[in-house]
């Protein structure tokens, strides 16, 4: 056999563990007459170091590579994933190369080409070992149980005996990693909590909420202040000191079952268009900077809600009681009062501490029956001494409106969900959540005064936080382009730039259309984040150049934060004693409050599709009509009335080769059949996952 060496070098590539020279030669299929050979060229290369032997195994000796620091981020049962800091992409490491690293770990690791010249790597040296603590279910695998993780490491991990709670199969426990060794499947974990059975939704978004670390309990000097600010009430001094508007004809509006009233609002006409006011609990008042209070907020960021529950960021005697903004209750407030002309631009404003009474609690759906014409003699009298303002809130409304769309605000479809529960805590009903003129005429006003708020700031050169969305960037428009390409949707108003009339024009094109769903979420895929910023860059979505959060200090910190910058630029402090008290801390609490934020909706979300599949299990093997959502690379996502998203595999579907990079259509290449976002579809539930909060369709053929 003529050139061994290439040969050799390739069987052991291909062996990719060190194997002994019998294996390396049957590997090769080696002939008799050619082992004297054979054994002369593995002399010579292990003399000049090309090969390693230990043990009596032989392997090819590794150049020096360069180390990388890197986070282990994701571990499958055959391969895991490290991110280097800085690097666009995650690194592929096949599970023979991972050393038993798990998710958090900070590791060495090397590069090397695979054979078909893609890059790989190889976990050198483990450097810190993360407290893995992690939830997921206990099942039974060969009459032993173990604990099948929710996400991170997505292979089953044993349990070590005589430690921690009883393992019980079928529950949702949370779990904390105890090293078994240098293999992923010598590792065994201790249950720390147990959260009942796991195919109850209630179990799940518990152990959703302890994953993701949200706090769910205020500390006990916390809990002490809020009670005595609650009793305290409002001091007679702090009301002398207010602009009085109780006798001002001032209201809230939300939804039926909402106890955070974070805002009223009030309208008069004057005699060069109207006056708005929009009044927001003065929450600043109340919690004061680096209290137990604050601290406890901070640490939270945002309220999170979802079904029929909510994780309040502050304490309810504040948050439901001397902060919110009850019907016929003596509140104080930090109001926008804002001058607009007749066609609804801002002249001027000013912010004012105020003294307010709200006149009464409206309800969204009871304002949009009003304005429909469709509500009950009691609901007409219920609002009939407020219908003046509403009547004059419309008018602003409807200009407001005709505004934003001159300027090409995207009007955005998204869908949400009303999850209704019953009172063992099991989803009962799932409901699209529908917006109507009272939602979408009260986030107008509100617009308008985070808009003043963020003037009020550069104005004054204070240190700010202000909420900020980038335009698309260019890859994203160049993907939204691909998708709407191959439709055939014309995109040419792009060829002039990416601006928000641009996409505003797309938009409309397809609205009410057959393409209306591909092109509104191909939109939304495009669009950036909005986050936090002590910079001013402006919103993009909003077409705002400056923008700000003021109007939800009750349920956002960032709101909170600007109050106290405001209220003290308002009582005379001077700038230069603001910008060294809040400057370094504006810049920690952006980074840090957009977190906080991504963290609220990923825990929402997920809280709420388990519920979903929780209502959804009792109706497998029923079919349903729904419209394609999205398609993937492993299938197509099909949304049903009620809000209901499940996937149907690539597997599930007729027999036949798809391309598998479109983000908008799935073409069978053997019959032509394709299938397209914002298409009909019918479908049968296969399975509902409550758990995982997924839900499998097949497709009615």
């Amino acid at each position: 056999m003529a050139n061994l060496k290439p040969k050799i070098k390739s069987a052991l590539q291909r062996a990719g563990n060190a194997v002994s020279s019998r294996e390396l030669a049957k590997a090769m299929r080696l002939r008799k007459e050619d082992r004297p050979e054979f054994d002369r060229v593995i002399g010579s290369m292990l003399e000049k170091g090309e090969l390693r032997q230990k043990n009596g195994r032989l392997a090819l000796a590794q150049k020096k590579q360069p180390l990388h620091k890197a986070e282990i981020v994701k571990v499958n049962p055959t391969f895991g994933f490290a991110r280097i800091e800085g690097a666009e992409e995650d690194v592929f490491i096949p599970g023979r190369r991972m050393q038993g690293a798990m998710p958090g770990d900070v590791v060495l690791i090397s590069l090397h080409k695979d054979r078909s010249g893609r890059t790989e790597g190889l976990v050198e040296k483990i450097v810190e070992e993360s407290s893995y603590t992690f939830t997921g279910v206990v099942q039974r695998n060969d009459g032993f149980l173990d604990i099948l993780p929710d996400r991170g490491a997505r292979f089953p991990i044993g349990i070590l005996k005589g430690e921690g709670l009883k393992a019980k199969e079928g529950h949702k426990v949370q779990a904390e990693l105890v090293r078994g060794g240098d293999s992923h499947f010598d590792h065994k974990a201790v249950i720390l909590k147990d959260f009942g059975e796991a195919e109850l939704a209630k179990n799940c978004t518990a152990a959703i909420i302890a994953a993701a670390g949200v706090p769910t309990e205020f500390s006990e000097e916390c809990r002490r202040q809020a009670a005595e600010l609650d009793r305290a009430g409002i001091h007679g001094k702090e009301k002398a000191q207010r602009l009085d508007l109780r006798g001002e004809v001032i209201f809230t509006i939300d939804s039926a079952d909402t106890k955070d009233i974070d805002d009223a609002i009030s309208l008069r006409r004057t005699e060069t268009g109207y006056e708005l006011g929009v009044h927001i609990a003065d929450v600043s008042y109340y919690v004061t900077d680096r209290s137990p209070i604050d601290q406890d907020a901070y640490s939270r960021g945002t309220s999170v809600y979802y079904a029929n529950a909510v994780i309040p960021m502050l304490p309810k005697e504040l948050s439901n009681g001397i902060c919110s903004l009850n019907e016929g209750e003596e509140r104080l407030a930090f109001s926008a009062i804002l001058q607009l002309d007749g066609q609804g631009r801002m002249a001027s404003y000013r912010f004012e501490k105020t003294l307010i009474r709200s006149a009464l609690k409206g309800v969204y759906a009871e304002i949009n029956a009003l304005f429909e014409g469709s509500a009950s003699p009691a609901v007409q009298e219920k609002y009939r001494q407020v219908l003046p303002s509403l009547t004059l809130m419309r008018e602003l409304f409807e200009k407001l409106a005709q505004n934003r769309a001159a300027k090409g605000g995207l009007d955005l479809v998204s869908t949400e969900s009303k999850i209704i529960v019953d009172a063992a805590g099991r989803a009962v009903d799932i409901q699209p959540r529908k917006s109507g003129v009272s939602e979408n005429m009260i986030e107008e006003f509100m617009l308008l005064a985070n808009e003043a708020a963020a003037c009020f700031g550069l104005e004054r050169e204070l240190p700010f936080l202000f909420r900020v969305h980038d335009k698309p960037g260019a890859e994203k428009i160049e993907a939204l382009r691909e998708s709407l390409a191959e439709i055939g949707f014309n995109v040419s108003e792009l060829e002039r730039g990416v601006t928000p009339m641009a996409l505003y024009h797309i938009l409309h094109k397809a609205r009410g259309g057959r393409y209306d769903l591909i092109v509104n979420n191909s939109i939304l895929r495009a669009m950036a984040k909005a986050r936090y910023s002590e910079a001013n860059i402006g919103h993009f979505g909003l077409v705002l150049e400056r923008y700000s959060h003021f109007t939800s200090p009750i349920r956002r910190y960032p709101d909170l934060l600007i109050h106290r910058i405001m209220s003290a630029s308002l009582t005379g402090m001077k700038r230069e004693n603001i910008e060294k008290r809040y400057r370094n801390f504006v810049a920690e609490a952006a980074d840090k409050n957009s977190m906080q934020e991504v963290r609220a909706m990923t825990v929402e979300r997920d809280c709420e599709d388990c519920y979903k599949a929780e209502y959804m299990k009792p109706f497998v093997g029923q079919e349903f009509d729904g419209v394609i959502s999205s398609i993937a690379p492993h299938g197509i996502y099909v949304e049903l009335p009620n809000t209901v998203e499940g996937l149907i595999r690539l597997e599930d579907l007729p027999e036949g080769d798809y391309d598998r990079q479109s983000r908008v259509m799935l073409k069978n290449s053997a019959t032509g059949r394709t299938y397209t976002v914002g298409d009909p579809i019918r479908v049968r539930l296969a399975a509902a996952h409550v758990s995982a909060g997924n839900i499998d369709f097949q497709p009615v053929l």
